[in-house]
């Protein structure tokens, strides 16, 4: 069949690749690698999204000009085909290329042809994206492959975000929020006193120097699709830093309405154990478990607050301990909540 997965890309072997890692990076290069071996293409972007907003981060990518990164996620944002958060699993832009923004504005200049883009969502939330530029048209049957593809390697994502919960969260680098100051063509224009360890976070650098994250332009360009009507997503990110906590990134336009306020500040702790639930793909009944054990509740008491038995309540959490992969409701509660990890996690 046209469709048929090769087995270094099946849902079994991308789960071990994902768990095998060292990290998200090291594991998107390697779907990568794996993928020019059926499937021909010239650049590519594969960018991780906030499972809620669908907003992106932390992208792996090659393009023909990295220094129009900014310019390629403004358009991105502003391009309605093949929208990652509108697409079904995956298609390429073939004859409607020209219906594309980004492929005006900047593809077809580079030498782009055509470009396939696959979405990474599984059970309503996404993980991220994956778009393959290509200066020769997609032939069907690879498109239908990479539709094959898709499920088993937005599991694979998934499980890569899980495994940055495993490590203790530091306290935040500044008290309150920090923020950056964009226009409306992406350029930096500016940013607070305390905004370089925040962004130190988000993307580290062995020269102390402080990039801008991608995660930055990119809740900056959701404002821009949200403003312009493509897309009514919140232009909100939230994202692990390299201390082990989560970080949310948001974005708002500034009055009079010339720019675009980018604050960077910790996650709420509801924000963080929400996004703990969808990494592990924990059902409706378990995230309300982890809930309340969060709030200091014994087993009795979440059996009355949930109208179950406390039968019932052991059950889910040993389903959550099978999910996690802890054994105990302290290294549970460690890995959820960014404390440091009990002696008996794993």
């Amino acid at each position: 069949m046209a469709s048929d997965v090769p087995w270094l890309l099946t849902a079994d072997a991308l789960a071990e690749a994902a768990y095998d890692a060292p990290d998200s990076r090291v594991f998107r290069a390697e779907v990568v690698r794996r993928l020019r071996g059926i499937v021909d293409f010239d650049w590519y972007v594969f960018a991780l999204t906030d499972p809620v907003t669908g907003v992106g981060i932390d992208p792996v990518a090659r393009i023909p000009d990295v220094r129009e990164a900014a310019r390629a996620i403004r358009l991105k944002y502003l391009t309605a085909t093949n929208r990652w958060t509108t697409l079904d699993v995956a298609a390429s832009l073939g004859a409607r290329a020209p219906q594309s923004l980004l492929w005006r504005e900047m593809q077809d200049a580079a030498g782009v042809v055509d470009v396939a883009s696959v979405v990474l969502r599984e059970h309503a939330n996404c993980w991220g994206f994956l778009d393959l530029w290509s200066r020769r048209p997609f032939p069907a049957d690879k498109i239908a492959t990479l539709r094959a593809i898709a499920p088993g390697l937005a599991q694979a994502v998934r499980i890569t975000r899980g495994r940055t919960f495993q490590r203790p969260a530091e306290p935040p680098p500044t008290h309150g929020p920090s923020v950056v100051l964009i226009d409306d063509s992406l350029l930096v224009v500016g940013q607070t006193a305390d905004a370089a360890p925040w962004l130190r976070l988000l993307l580290p650098t062995p020269d102390q120097l402080t990039p801008i994250p991608a995660a930055v332009y990119n809740v900056a360009a959701q404002l821009l699709a949200r403003e312009a009507g493509v897309d009514d997503s919140e232009p909100l990110a939230r994202m692990p830093a390299s201390d082990g906590s989560w970080v949310r990134v948001s974005a708002a336009r500034v009055e009079p309405a010339h720019g675009i306020v980018v604050t960077i500040e910790p996650t709420t702790m509801e924000e963080r154990l929400d996004l703990f639930a969808r990494a592990y793909a924990l059902s409706a009944r378990e995230r309300e478990v982890v809930l309340e054990l969060s709030r200091g509740a014994a087993t009795a008491e979440i059996a009355s607050r949930l109208f179950v038995s406390p039968y019932t309540v052991q059950d889910h959490l040993k389903s959550v301990f099978e999910k996690t992969g802890v054994r105990s409701r302290r290294s549970l509660l460690a890995r959820a909540t960014g404390a440091h990890a009990a002696s008996d996690q794993s």
